[in-house]
């Protein structure tokens, strides 16, 4: 499976893929937002493996897939969608991108294509993401994908030795069908 935006291509994550993952999550700006102090090769070979297992799950639920530039076939990060709750049509997204690559629109392309993949081919009707609140980067992809803010829950998440704020934005299949009707 793979999704194509203007400047990305969204594939499924395969065996040869741990380097590029290590090297982006071993970026101290990416490690900022994470329990995380350090990744390690087998750390990251079992991440990216358990994406790859999830592409034998059926049904399937869970679709994590490398974001990787057209121009020049670089992998950047990852974004992707789980199915929580089948019966209630309710999802979430999330994604991670190389900090080199920050600033470019690069995370709201890949994860306004993962909400449309959600809604349209999986046939959500509700899909959500959580990020900390120091995160203003990820809080504003989501505003701007037309994500509402939902809950600011305080001191939730420790983090790094202190506790940091989470926010939880969420969009309905109405919403993002009318915004996808005006633009």
């Amino acid at each position: 499976m793979h999704l194509e935006t203007q400047r990305l291509l969204l594939r499924e994550f395969t065996e040869n893929d741990w380097p590029a993952v290590l090297a982006n999550q071993n970026d101290p700006l990416y490690l900022r937002y994470y329990h995380w102090t350090e990744r390690m090769a087998a750390d990251v070979k079992a991440f990216v493996q358990m994406f790859i297992d999830n592409q034998q799950e059926r049904p399937r639920k869970k679709y994590q897939l490398a974001i990787v530039l057209k121009s020049n076939g670089q992998l950047i990060g990852s974004c992707g969608v789980r199915i929580n709750d089948p019966a209630l049509r309710e999802a979430n997204i999330g994604y991670e991108l190389a900090s080199r690559h920050w600033g470019n629109g690069y995370a709201t392309e890949a994860a306004g294509e993962i909400l449309r993949f959600g809604f349209t081919d999986l046939g959500m009707h509700r899909i959500w993401a959580m990020t900390t609140a120091e995160n203003k980067g990820s809080a504003r992809v989501l505003q701007k994908l037309g994500m509402r803010l939902e809950a600011h829950e305080r001191e939730k998440e420790w983090i790094k030795d202190r506790w940091r704020d989470r926010l939880t934005f969420a969009i309905l299949d109405h919403e993002w069908q009318s915004q996808e009707l005006i633009s």
